[in-house]
């Protein structure tokens, strides 16, 4: 008898830094969401394609909760919370090591995941990530313990999204909770988002791990030419790195252009192997004050309604 195909949407969930984007990339097997050690650096609902047997799921990375009320933040939430409209499992991402060190962290952050979901009835899996990094695992027990008095319906899984570890097995438990139905992707697609859209956030992401605590999150980047026709082989491609004000350019620019030139070759690279063909890439800095209270460019990035 064929096993009958399964297909569904799982939304991951969780707060800023816990290694959404690190477990997304690790399920489907390359990236597409971008890493960084800096919180709310995910500010779209990033999707990711895997096909595997009978079982077809499209994975949401979700901008991480928070509780700033400033700038892009309120945005950053209402995507979050907006994505679980699709979820057919909600998968919940939290950081292991940190609650072991510090519960109540744990509790904070577990008060708006409860709020999220609790109204619902989709079901709910659990990934504590980073827990193989705490040593004495008897500091885990009131870890599990809060955990399971806030979400007792929900399913646990440890794992390491880093180094892979119970992956395999949370895998096997999202998939067996998706409904029967038909696939949707082609199984060799591995994400809904335009190339487009992946090369501007490859760029901003070689952008915050290039400025390390320097820059506030006032940047953005738009891709505002993509040529694929003039010249055979070779992607032409025109990006702007926005700031907010005039004394983050030269942040950006570096001294002698040169750490703009390194975020340009560190992201052509990757471009490069994402398309798989060669090419050339030219960024641009613009100063552009309060683009984030600005609807026609946040609808251009997709954070506007």
């Amino acid at each position: 008898m064929e096993q009958a195909q399964r297909f569904g949407h799982v939304v991951m969930l969780g707060p800023t830094n816990a290694g959404k984007s690190t477990l997304l990339n690790r399920l489907i097997g390359q990236k597409v969401s971008i890493v960084s050690p800096k919180p709310q650096t995910t500010r779209n609902s990033i999707s990711g394609i895997l096909t595997e047997g009978g079982a077809q799921a499209v994975f949401l990375d979700t901008p991480g909760l928070h509780r700033q009320k400033r700038g892009i933040a309120p945005l950053l939430l209402r995507s979050a919370y907006a994505a679980l409209g699709q979820a057919d499992v909600v998968l919940v991402l939290l950081d292991g090591a940190r609650y072991a060190r510090d519960p109540e962290a744990m509790r904070d952050d577990l008060r708006s995941i409860v709020k999220a979901v609790e109204s619902s009835n989709i079901p709910v899996v659990v990934a504590l990530n980073k827990s193989d990094a705490v040593r004495d695992k008897a500091r885990m027990l009131p870890v599990l313990q809060a955990l399971g008095e806030a979400l007792p319906a929900a399913e646990l899984f440890p794992v390491s999204a880093l180094k892979g570890q119970g992956v395999d097995t949370l895998l096997a438990a999202l998939f067996a909770r998706l409904p029967e139905g038909p696939h949707q992707y082609d199984p060799d697609e591995v994400s809904t988002a335009p190339v487009r859209f992946l090369a501007g956030e490859i760029v901003r992401e070689k952008l915050f791990l290039a400025l390390g605590e320097e820059l506030p999150y006032s940047t953005a980047v738009t891709v505002d030419n993509w040529d694929e026709k003039s010249k055979p082989g070779l992607t032409k491609i025109q990006a702007t790195i926005l700031v907010g004000r005039e004394s983050h350019k030269p942040m950006v620019i570096g001294k002698g252009g040169e750490r703009i030139k390194d975020i340009g070759s560190k992201a052509r690279t990757e471009i490069e192997e994402m398309l798989g063909a060669k090419v050339f890439l030219e960024l641009w800095v613009k100063v552009r004050p309060n683009w984030d209270l600005d609807p026609a460019l946040l609808r251009e990035l997709g954070l506007g309604e």
